[in-house]
């Protein structure tokens, strides 16, 4: 799978802020809702959510 310049920046936007890095690559779906709710329950799992999403799709 290649990565592209774009999944730079939305990698780099998950980090910032998890919800906006799968907005931008899902859009708005289960997936940006659980983010969500796993960013409220802590930083980390959403981060790491955020960059399996970006990297499986």
């Amino acid at each position: 799978m290649a990565v592209t310049c774009s999944d730079i920046f939305k990698l780099i936007f998950a980090i910032i802020l998890p919800p906006l890095g799968v907005f931008l690559e899902r859009g708005c779906s289960s997936s940006l809702f659980i983010n969500i709710i796993l960013t409220i329950l802590g930083y980390i799992p959403g981060i790491i959510h955020a960059v399996y999403v970006i990297m499986k799709y």
